[in-house]
């Protein structure tokens, strides 16, 4: 879950906040909070950039298992220079793999 220092951030990025326990209810205003930010505001933009999280978490999946550049490098080099496309076409097919296991939800 998005803390509650990032909602207020994302909210009013020249807030001067500090949270006790990541209770909602133990907030201090260092600045007297000037634009009178709710707790249901808070709470809205957590669920809103906690949303916005889970959204991309097809594209931290497909980071972390994408063939390596240097992988990609030396199949690319091996094709266009050397004229030998077998390393590419594995290339290719862990490339898509990973497309296909980690699709995009929307």
């Amino acid at each position: 879950m998005t803390d509650i220092i990032q909602a207020i951030l994302a909210i009013n990025p020249d807030a001067q906040v500090s949270v006790n326990a990541e209770d909602i209810n133990q907030i201090t205003w260092h600045d007297g909070n000037p634009t009178n930010i709710t707790n249901e505001q808070i709470l809205a933009k957590q669920t809103e950039l906690q949303a916005a999280y889970d959204a991309l978490g097809y594209a931290r999946a497909r980071k972390q298992e994408y063939p390596n550049v240097d992988d990609f490098m030396e199949a690319y080099t091996e094709k266009e220079i050397g004229g030998n496309s077998s390393k590419w076409d594995e290339y290719v097919i862990k490339y898509n793999k990973v497309r296909s296991d980690n699709p995009k939800l929307w």
